[in-house]
């Protein structure tokens, strides 16, 4: 992990949900609480690096979601066209994380093998597990698949540049979190191995899980791959833009490779 990288988490849709049901042990006192949408982009002067790939606005309308900016459209704020990119690191394949992909012709997309079986197997027939997902979305990665554009990986990996994959599972059975090396060091991609920063701290998951022992041994795994609480950034957190500074270049777009405030 020698070479530093720019890291960036970019906001593109946000949901007002109940705080009661972004935790598997309710608090029904608890009021509103909003649910972000983020990708995340790494990136030096070697290589671009997109973990996950967001939604659709068709995704956005179907699901009531309210859709702030196209993907795409936020990463040409940073000067990066689809072209650009290298790698793609697919977290897990829910709808919101898994979009897109087709509008990146280049980049090798990452995924954990247990997710695709997840995702096309004997489980997508129960309709409480298929809802996270979307039937195009995963037709898109298979077409990859077939275009020799996809790599498996079964457990941790490394990628070129010494980017770390944290297999973490416990959401879905491949989702993976990302490890990487910045100026304040190493900081960790967390995406839905902790949704709100509160999962994390209370040791009270999303509910949203396939099984809730991986979820509560994924929490021990991020606190030991970094120095401390503040280099671990949540997948869905309105935090994450309240602490980080928002780039010149658009204000839905905050530097993550520097202290929080």
């Amino acid at each position: 992990m020698d070479r530093q990288y720019q890291v960036y988490a970019l906001k593109y849709a946000t949901v007002v949900r109940n705080a009661a049901d972004n935790f598997l042990h309710k608090d029904a006192h608890d009021g509103p609480m909003p649910l972000d949408f983020y990708f995340w982009v790494i990136r030096d002067e070697q290589q671009i690096v997109l973990v996950d790939t967001g939604f659709s606005r068709c995704s956005a309308l179907e699901r009531n979601r309210q859709f702030l900016h196209e993907p795409v459209a936020l990463l040409a704020s940073l000067g990066i066209e689809p072209e650009h990119i290298d790698h793609i690191v697919l977290t897990h394949l829910h709808y919101d994380h898994a979009g897109n992909v087709a509008q990146f012709p280049n980049a090798t997309i990452h995924l954990q093998e247990a997710e695709m079986h997840f995702a096309t197997g004997k489980w997508m027939c129960f309709e409480n597990f298929r809802h996270f997902f979307s039937a195009d979305d995963i037709t898109q990665v298979i077409r990859k698949v077939y275009a020799d554009k996809v790599q498996f990986h079964d457990g941790n990996a490394t990628l070129p540049g010494g980017i770390e994959l944290i297999r973490i599972g416990g959401h879905t059975p491949g989702l993976q979190a990302v490890r990487v090396n910045t100026g304040r060091g190493p900081i960790v991609l967390a995406s839905d191995a902790m949704h709100y920063y509160r999962n994390f701290t209370t040791n009270n998951p999303f509910p949203a899980i396939v099984d809730v022992t991986e979820m509560l041994q994924g929490y021990r795994t991020l606190r030991r791959l970094v120095p401390s609480d503040d280099h671990l950034i949540p997948g869905h957190d309105p935090l994450v833009a309240a602490l980080y500074p928002c780039v010149q270049t658009h204000s839905s777009i905050f530097r993550l490779d520097v202290t929080p405030g």
